[in-house]
């Protein structure tokens, strides 16, 4: 009996340990993720959504585009693809809040690809991919947040695109509210990668 309960005791101690440095190591690569930039040509930037007011885009969304905009100018990608939907009662979308923002800088409109449905980091990538797709995007640079970026980059490549991520300068993480979402994405990194991020939206909606 005092073997079994030692054996149990070591397993527990032992799958303790490794979930611990799991959630450890998936926490350095997302923090690593959020402070590097991937300089790689790719087909397309693709730029997460965020809040718009009224046609106009939050400052959280501003700076991602700025950042996409900038590595556009730098010829890292020939097109652009924006994303996000909109929160009921609003006159535009985040999409097409984006593309009006980046065709307003400069960007033509033929070289914007605008997904305009989608009211989470899963459902934005499930509808841009068959975007991506018919405009023959096989390889990607994601720009958001620092403490999203990976999340987005991961699930674009289980949609089966060669992705790539670059944070966008808006601001460090300060606050509860801050933390809290560094908390959840860890944990949703965390589960992504062991059950799939279609699999993981299916649960948690």
């Amino acid at each position: 009996m005092r073997a079994f309960v030692r054996s149990a005791l070591v397993l527990t101690v032992g799958v303790c340990i490794a979930l611990v440095s799991y959630v450890g190591i998936a926490a350095v690569t997302l923090t690593w993720a959020g402070t590097h930039h991937d300089s790689n040509t790719v087909d397309a930037i693709v730029v997460m959504g965020a809040a718009q007011y009224d046609g106009v885009p939050s400052p959280l969304l501003a700076s991602r585009l700025q950042h996409a905009l900038d590595l556009w100018k730098q010829k890292q990608a020939p097109v652009i693809a924006v994303t996000g939907g909109k929160r009921a009662g609003d006159r535009f979308t985040e999409g097409d809040t984006s593309r009006r923002w980046l065709t307003d800088r400069g960007v033509p409109a033929a070289n914007i690809i605008v997904e305009s449905v989608g009211r989470s980091t899963w459902e934005s990538v499930e509808n841009l991919a068959p975007l991506l797709n018919n405009a023959n995007v096989r390889s990607v640079v994601v720009v958001s947040s620092s403490w999203h970026v990976q999340r987005a980059e991961l699930s674009l490549e289980e949609l089966g695109f060669r992705a790539h991520s670059s944070a966008s300068p808006d601001g460090v993480l300060s606050g509860s509210s801050e933390k809290s979402k560094l908390i959840r994405e860890i944990a949703g990194v965390c589960l992504g990668r062991v059950i799939g991020f279609g699999t993981l939206f299916d649960i948690t909606g």
